[in-house]
């Protein structure tokens, strides 16, 4: 947005320009584009890994624009998480039923294509894809990590947490994600 102002001064009319900027995030969600949601509860310790993933299905005709990540720390232990890219698992997953778009203003409200998809605990590892970083999650914590939308997957294609402890208990955790689809 822009409007033209026009300052007096010092014998001149200048005209100045004034734009207001605003988080593409909240661009996105204004055009109904913008989703939030999260897995339920995931168990990493004793053996077991979790994973839960944005997952562009291949017939949605739009790309994945990952924005943002939290892992919630339910335990009195260090949690790892790996960020995978395109990453294969042999078990599909569960999708997420807790799933909104931010702007629920519009009507009729905006249908996500982009699945949150979750395994509870396993013992697989990723199959394949590209593990692109590694953090730690403090135990009684949640991490937020802000992407911006930079990491942008093409239908068949996923931004995924796997967790893991070296605990030998089970520790919980919840992963939430925001992102936008285009």
């Amino acid at each position: 947005m822009a409007n033209e102002i026009s300052v007096y001064t010092e014998g001149r009319d200048l005209k100045l320009l004034e734009t207001v900027s605003i988080p593409i995030s909240l661009y996105e969600s204004m055009q109904g584009r913008y989703f939030v949601g999260q897995s339920e509860n995931l168990y990493a310790g004793s053996g077991l890994s979790a994973w839960a993933g944005l997952f562009n299905p291949h017939n949605s005709n739009i790309n994945l624009f990952a924005n943002v990540f939290t892992i919630s720390n339910f335990s009195d232990d260090y949690l790892t998480v790996e960020i995978w890219l395109n990453a294969e698992f042999e078990q599909k997953g569960i999708v997420s039923e807790k799933v909104s778009p931010t702007n629920t203003a519009l009507k009729p409200t905006p249908k996500n294509r982009v699945e949150i998809r979750y395994l509870e605990s396993t013992t697989m590892t990723p199959q394949s894809g590209i593990n692109v970083y590694e953090r730690i999650v403090p135990p009684n914590t949640t991490l937020v990590a802000e992407e911006d939308g930079k990491f942008i997957e093409a239908p068949t294609g996923n931004y995924t947490v796997y967790i893991k402890s070296a605990s030998e208990k089970l520790n919980r955790s919840v992963v939430a994600f925001g992102w936008w689809e285009k």
